[in-house]
């Protein structure tokens, strides 16, 4: 196979990473999913990722629109923020929607798995673990890494659930391999392997120091008072075995016998003293090195588990990490086409500053049974959602999105329950203003050919009109309603036009967000649970009544006045007076 058969791989990037790596580690980097080493290789993080997906047989054809694969996006990115190495957030960025539903569920129940088992433990059994892979981040080496860290794994006493699996390893040989491991070092032995290589290196060190100076050593040996002869030459080997540590035979053995001075006496003598310690140590190297390759040899099968087990771990506990911090819960799936969702959160929203008010929603023939008896009509499997300005219906469409495609991706979802049908396109277009027909042919190229495919299709499409004019706006959305309808496909629509659209087809319905009124602060205060099978108000004398009390210049505040009259000025009167009233 050539790296060119890789979605995404063209001649220059084959170029790039045969020169840089080699086509076999290359392909066996795409292979693998080895983000890191395609980066290091010279492909930028956002490629390398996008031509991984593709090669670990995600089903990424889901992702019908720019807007789909942003959530996408986003949300890989926020799990991957949970991650505990960095190998573990590469490998969730690489997470894909999978291609069938046996592949989403058993993904799903190995990371619900994990999510009981961290829930099951200690706080200071996790900080053990957490700090277990700290350190697997700090050490360069795969193998080295993963050795050290199913140690300490080993050490924190987990070995349930998702940490199943180290309890087959062999400590003792992991022990050896984890020794080896980190004395091979890409340039040799490393130091403190060996003592006596150690040594040797010391001596070789201290000669070639001395020979780069040796008229310092003349010097020193003259200092005592000795000139020359027999004399000068025993001086001069007490003082090399007392500066290098080198044994008196060796430096006997290495003495120039007719240096025609003292200059060429003293620095011949240290070469070849160096190039024996030089032969000395390479000798000594190749000994340690070929014991160290035979340990870590005995002991491959281990090191090979003990990396790809502590890769998992680290992928399913980041998981359990984020799934736990966004209270994620897991999906149901079904047969058919559904989406229903009891108290969902838009991921982007847990954690701001200001509480999330949770949103039951659903369209298609789902079962959610909600304890306040508020659950969503089923059958219904076409919606128009309309309300309030500001009043969350495109957040409702995202958040829709979310639990759809982490779903696919056999994850949690930010939901108290979900019900999910498998889709094979979630066409999810946010509203972009721009009012030209280019844009408007893009969209419907975007939008319609994945209805018109026999597969099954999520529609996801909010404010359509902004991008043509209003009476047409009207008709074209309509068509989209009645394609959705008739293909038969989901879909949520969210409008300013709903009076426009009557009649819908039977199995479509309306459904509306109100705003309450403004709070003391001038704010919307709105109720963001759709009411079902009811038209909502965009409310514009809210907007208008805080425009008018915000104003602080007279002739800014008589233009919004004149607004107040045009929506209504009692409404605006009324509604300035409720804010101050419950205030």
């Amino acid at each position: 196979m050539d790296l060119e058969d890789y979605w995404g791989v063209g001649p220059k990037t084959r170029d790039l990473l045969a020169e840089s790596i080699g086509v076999e580690a290359a392909i066996e980097a795409v292979e693998s999913g080895d983000l890191r080493t395609l980066t290091e290789a010279g492909l930028s993080r956002g490629r390398a990722t996008r031509i991984l997906r593709r090669a670990q047989g995600g089903a990424m054809d889901v992702l019908s629109t720019r807007d789909a694969r942003s959530v996408y996006k986003s949300v890989l990115d926020l799990a991957s923020d949970y991650a505990v190495t960095r190998h573990a957030a590469d490998s969730i960025r690489l997470l894909t929607p999978l291609d069938s539903q046996a592949a989403m569920e058993s993904r799903l129940e190995t990371v619900m798995d994990a999510v009981a088992v961290w829930d099951e433990l200690d706080e200071a059994t996790r900080e053990s673990i957490t700090e277990a892979f700290e350190a697997y981040d700090s050490v360069a080496g795969g193998d080295l890494a993963g050795v050290r860290t199913a140690l300490a794994l080993r050490e924190a006493g987990v070995t349930e659930g998702v940490f199943a699996p180290l309890a087959d390893l062999d400590v003792e040989q992991l022990d050896a391999a984890a020794d080896a491991l980190a004395a091979l070092e890409a340039d040799g032995v490393a130091t403190g392997a060996d003592d006596r290589l150690d040594d040797l290196r010391t001596q070789l060190g201290a000669i070639e120091d001395m020979a780069a100076d040796a008229e310092s050593v003349i010097a020193t040996i003259r200092d005592a008072g000795v000139r020359g002869g027999e004399e000068f030459r025993e001086r001069f080997v007490d003082h090399v075995v007392g500066e290098t540590g080198v044994d008196v035979g060796a430096v006997r053995e290495a003495i120039v016998a007719d240096a025609p001075d003292v200059t060429d006496f003293v620095s011949e003598t240290l070469r070849t003293l160096a190039t024996g310690r030089r032969e000395a140590v390479a000798e000594r190297e190749a000994d340690v090195s070929e014991r160290l390759e035979a340990s870590l040899e005995l002991a491959r099968e281990d090191v090979d588990a003990a990396v790809e087990i502590v890769d998992d771990i680290a992928r399913d506990v980041s998981l359990a990490r984020f799934a736990r911090a966004f209270d994620l819960t897991a999906p149901t799936y079904r047969k058919g086409r559904v989406l229903a969702v009891e108290n969902a959160r838009n991921l982007e929203l847990v954690g701001a500053d200001h509480p999330v008010q949770p949103v039951t929603y659903g369209i298609g023939d789902h079962s959610l049974s909600v304890p306040d008896g508020n659950e969503p009509p089923r059958g219904d499997r076409v919606a128009v959602l309309t309300g309030a300005n500001s009043g969350g219906k495109t957040t409702l469409l995202e958040t829709l999105a979310q639990v759809q495609l982490l779903a696919q991706m056999g994850l949690p979802v930010p939901a108290d329950a979900a019900e999910v049908g498998v889709v094979d396109a979630v066409v999810f277009h946010r509203r972009h203003a721009s009012f030209n027909a280019g844009v408007l042919e893009s969209t419907l190229r975007t939008v319609v050919p994945p209805l018109t495919d026999e597969g099954r299709t999520l529609m996801l499409v909010d404010e359509f009109e902004a991008i043509t004019e209003p009476g047409s706006a009207a008709d074209l959305l309509h068509g989209l309603v009645t394609l959705t309808v008739d293909q038969p496909a989901l879909g949520v629509f969210v409008t300013h036009l709903a009076d426009d659209l009557e009649p819908l087809p039977a199995t479509a319905r309306t459904d509306g967000i109100f705003a309450e009124g403004l709070t003391t602060d001038l704010e919307l205060e709105v109720d963001y649970q759709p009411r079902f099978g009811t038209v909502g108000r965009s409310t514009p004398e809210f907007i208008v009544s805080r425009l008018v009390a915000d104003a602080d210049d007279r002739r800014e505040r008589g233009g919004f006045e004149t607004l107040a009259a045009a929506v209504g000025e009692q409404a605006v009167q009324r509604t300035l007076s409720d804010a101050e009233w419950s205030g």
